[in-house]
């Protein structure tokens, strides 16, 4: 069966470039990104990773744990943060997990047989604290992600959990955001006491909460 969001991610234990993982009890309490790359050594891939790496930092100020995953083997993977380090300007910063028996891409749908019978797509999974599915891309092997897009994201779900506030089309951090449906206008009230526009009685306006 796929895993679809709200669903409780599987946990798993698997050798990295950091050692043996323990899935559940690494990203315990915090946020985590899940990312599959189809193979080491490969152009599209070098690009994503380097790029992941220099990203660490905006993770880290968002309390995200981030790991990579592949289905080639873990002495692979030393060789190729060689490459990454060299061709992109930064060195590999977050565990990439061998799952050379590819069990845990099959635990989380991972490998399309239509596209490839062995190699992983590209999938994103953001899990929350509560090890929730909270989102899932995938794009397929030929298309490099776009991980700027994945931030996005955490910062609406983080908002939404923190403030009970949906994000419009398009958002960007900062910007005003939307009341959400399951918050009745005595609850909002009490949480966005300086008001709000509504367009609509549906629609509910306030600049992006802070604290």
């Amino acid at each position: 069966m796929a895993i679809l969001i709200g669903d409780t991610a599987p946990d798993f234990q698997l050798d990295s470039t950091e050692g043996p993982i323990n899935f559940y009890d690494y990203i315990d309490g915090h946020w985590a990104v899940l990312f599959s790359h189809p193979k080491n050594f490969t152009p599209v891939c070098t690009t994503e990773l380097g790029y992941t790496a220099k990203l660490k930092p905006e993770f880290d100020k968002r309390d995200v744990k981030v790991l990579g995953l592949s289905v080639d083997k873990l002495e692979d993977h030393a060789a190729w943060a060689s490459d990454i380090a060299e061709t992109q300007g930064t060195a590999l910063n977050f565990p990439l997990l061998a799952d050379t028996k590819g069990e845990v891409a099959r635990q989380y749908d991972m490998i399309h047989p239509n596209a490839d019978n062995t190699l992983t797509v590209r999938s994103v999974f953001v899990i929350g604290p509560d090890k929730k599915v909270k989102l899932k891309i995938e794009y397929p092997a030929s298309t490099g992600r776009n991980f700027d897009e994945v931030i996005r994201v955490i910062d609406s779900l983080q908002l939404t959990a923190k403030h009970q506030v949906a994000t419009p089309v398009n958002w960007k951090n900062g910007e005003d955001v939307i009341i959400a449906g399951s918050v009745n206008n005595e609850q909002a009230k009490l949480k966005f006491p300086d008001g709000w526009k509504e367009p609509k009685p549906y629609l509910r306006i306030v600049p992006q909460p802070r604290a």
